[in-house]
């Protein structure tokens, strides 16, 4: 059975205990029913895991006495950067986060396109989804989420990777395992609803994004995000 897990961000390696949030507190003693001597394990979300044991069990400030610490646990052979246009249902975009957080990315960067139904977003409800899903996925890397970027900011800005983008429009498109290159470091721009632009896709196949399909269905945004993530993690099994 696997340890309960915490998110502690601001842990740093080899100390002898540790504080939790009370947050966390309160989910150990009155959620979990943690007491004195009970073992658990802390990342702090950059790949740092912790080994230790409850040493004072209290709603407001649990002490966990630090027994181990593992550094870049379970770290990937590659590195993937998605730029995911915001859907207009926040739900839908959480639900990306979760499970891309599940499946393995290190960056997301929202991009705001010519279609997109979405421009702002707040990052601290999608923090929380990302962390909840580090922790249930047993995983030490929290992804880093951008603020949003504007399609011809980000594709002009974004250099030195294996870069794609997936769209529904004509023209020559290749399936992105044809292409991937293992343990490489990859950059992937998904659409909103009603796709990028022409000109949008121009200018990224101009700036070097080689364009992909994800097959011949039309997806959702975040379905097809997370399908990305699954082939590029299949790529590299």
């Amino acid at each position: 059975m696997a340890l309960q897990l915490f998110y502690t961000p601001d842990i740093e390696p080899h100390r002898p205990d540790y504080v939790l949030s009370e947050d966390e507190s309160k989910h150990a003693v009155r959620v979990l029913r943690l007491t004195v001597g009970a073992p658990v394990q802390l990342v702090d979300g950059r790949g740092g895991l912790y080994a230790g044991q409850i040493a004072e069990a209290h709603p407001k400030r649990t002490i966990v006495a630090i027994q181990d610490y593992r550094a870049a646990y379970g770290q990937r052979p590659y590195r993937l950067h998605m730029a995911v246009a915001p859907t207009k249902n926040m739900d839908r975009i959480e639900w990306f986060l979760e499970k891309a957080t599940e499946v393995g990315i290190d960056e997301v960067t929202p991009l705001i396109c010519e279609h997109s139904e979405r421009k702002e977003i707040k990052p601290d409800r999608l923090y929380k989804v990302m962390a909840a899903a580090m922790k249930q996925s047993q995983k030490a890397y929290l992804p880093l989420l951008n603020a949003a970027r504007k399609f011809d900011e980000f594709v002009g800005w974004h250099t030195g990777s294996q870069k794609f983008i997936a769209h529904c429009g004509e023209g020559p498109k290749s399936y992105l395992l044809d292409h991937l290159e293992p343990s490489g470091t990859y950059v992937i721009l998904i659409g909103p609803e009603g796709d990028f632009s022409f000109s949008e896709i121009d200018r990224a196949i101009g700036a070097g994004y080689l364009p992909i399909t994800l097959g011949t269905a039309r997806l959702r945004t975040e379905t097809a995000a997370l399908m990305a993530c699954l082939e590029v993690a299949v790529g590299n099994r």
